[in-house]
């Protein structure tokens, strides 16, 4: 059982929580969990959707091919990902990488918003359609990526997945622009709409 979030202070003891977790099927196989990585007083957090191979094998999210990519992103605003903490919607890795299950996705959700709870970042960038899901529901990324709401204190601003640019090169260019807009957001924080109220807005379904 997972301690309340008020005895669960760090993300180590979090971590060793999500180590335990077998909610899932998929944690039968798994070679690792993958929590996340990064400083906990992070001001920008990135969440993508799932693990893969090489997250699984290391124990750390955006490692492989879609990580390297994310990196050279990071570095076109003059950051690392040691400044960054990185995460994804799932904490394991799905058979053949397949995409995770609505029930799936559900059991993991408690331990992003932990997560969340404990960075308390300033700006969520979500990457892909499964941490857009999470945070603007009902919406189409190929309409939103680029754009940011609020959401109570937190700045939510959604992007492809790294991965997308990988396997369709034509969504290259609006990655990287979408990227290079953050500092800007960050620093006009003020002026981000809040979200629309929706009733999905608390599930990713």
């Amino acid at each position: 059982m997972v301690e309340s979030l008020s005895n669960m202070s760090t993300l180590s003891e979090l971590n060793q929580e999500i180590a335990r977790c077998l909610l899932c099927e998929i944690a039968k196989n798994r070679t690792n969990t993958v929590p996340g990585e990064g400083p906990e007083d992070a001001e920008i957090m990135f969440i993508g959707e799932a693990p893969g191979w090489h997250e699984d094998q290391q124990g750390r999210p955006f490692v492989g091919p879609a990580g390297h990519y994310l990196d050279q992103l990071l570095a076109s605003i003059s950051l690392t990902r040691r400044q960054v903490f990185i995460a994804n919607v799932m904490k394991c890795r799905p058979p053949s990488n397949r995409d995770p299950l609505p029930t799936e996705i559900q059991n993991c959700q408690k331990w992003l918003d932990y997560q969340i709870d404990i960075i308390k970042p300033r700006m969520i960038v979500t990457l892909g359609r499964y941490s857009m899901a999470r945070f603007f529901p009902g919406k189409s990324i190929g309409k939103i990526h680029g754009t940011a709401v609020r959401q109570g204190d937190i700045i939510c601003f959604a992007m492809y997945h790294p991965a997308a640019a990988l396997h369709q090169q034509s969504l290259r260019q609006a990655i990287e622009a979408d990227m290079k807009k953050i500092p800007a957001v960050l620093a006009e924080a003020k002026n981000v709409p809040d979200a629309e109220p929706s009733p999905q807005q608390s599930s990713m379904f």
